[in-house]
């Protein structure tokens, strides 16, 4: 018997009224998934707890989860973390996958995920005119210069790679197949905005090549296994064959209109 595995990316709940939260919540309920998979992008730091909590209460299945760039706006990143981690501690649903082991999910497929973070590696980041309010709105970032700041996104990108470069190895051990969940695509290829890779201007604040190289470097070691990746933070749906045994999804969102993603792996 299949499992039945819902995935949801930047759903921003807090551009929704009380009732579409709970519509949208209701919705997921009434899929009653094996288990949820969450792409971050919740809501923002003042309301991520109330909603995470409120998706807990109505699904009643496992909720594996990574945070995106929105989850941390008006707050830090340490003290978001540190909430979400306490949350987790006392539910017997969530997996904040920041955190975790790999998880078994079938038989011969295991579960990875990081929410990662645009590093600025890829594209042309000195002479990008890109102003995210990543930059103004969280605070490790803000009060930075440009060359500060691209040196605290080299340092998160790196954080990212090496949890996922030993979760991977670890989770290719006894599995054939892993999937991989992501907020910031690892690769320019599944950065697209209206059907074409994202331009050298946006691709800095859009992509994670550290973490697209851990992958890379892995999947080339393991020619006979395969690597799925699931990635949000674009809001355009991509499709990117990056190997033979190496495939990046990315989900598509629009503000105010929350969507299971349609996929297959």
């Amino acid at each position: 018997m299949s499992s039945k595995f819902l995935w949801i990316t930047d759903i921003h709940l807090d551009f929704l009224s009380t009732p579409e939260v709970d519509r949208f919540i209701g919705k997921l309920q009434s899929e009653s998934p094996d288990a949820l998979l969450i792409g971050g992008d919740i809501a923002m730091a003042s309301n991520i707890s109330v909603h995470l909590k409120k998706i807990e209460d109505a699904v009643d299945s496992k909720i594996h989860f990574v945070l995106g760039n929105h989850d941390f706006y008006n707050g830090s990143i340490m003290s978001v973390k540190k909430e979400i981690r306490d949350l987790v501690k006392y539910s017997s649903k969530f997996v904040y996958l920041d955190d975790s082991q790999p998880i078994q999910i079938t038989e011969d497929t295991a579960l990875v995920g990081h929410g990662c973070w645009a590093d600025g590696r890829n594209g042309d980041y000195a002479s990008s005119d890109v102003m995210l309010n990543d930059y103004v709105l969280i605070d490790e970032l803000k009060d930075l210069s440009k060359f500060q700041r691209l040196a605290k996104l080299h340092e998160l990108g790196d954080e990212a790679a090496d949890r996922l470069r030993h979760n991977l190895n670890l989770a290719f051990n006894n599995n054939k197949n892993v999937l991989c969940l992501t907020h910031v695509p690892p690769f320019k290829e599944a950065c697209q905005y209206q059907g074409h890779v994202a331009d050298d201007n946006f691709l800095p604040h859009f992509s994670c090549k550290a973490v697209g190289d851990v992958m890379l470097e892995v999947m080339h070691k393991r020619a006979d296994s395969n690597l799925t990746v699931l990635s949000g933070h674009t809001h355009n749906p991509s499709r990117a064959q990056i190997l033979g045994n190496l495939v990046a999804i990315t989900g598509g969102a629009e503000y105010g209109k929350p969507a299971v993603q349609d996929w297959t792996w």
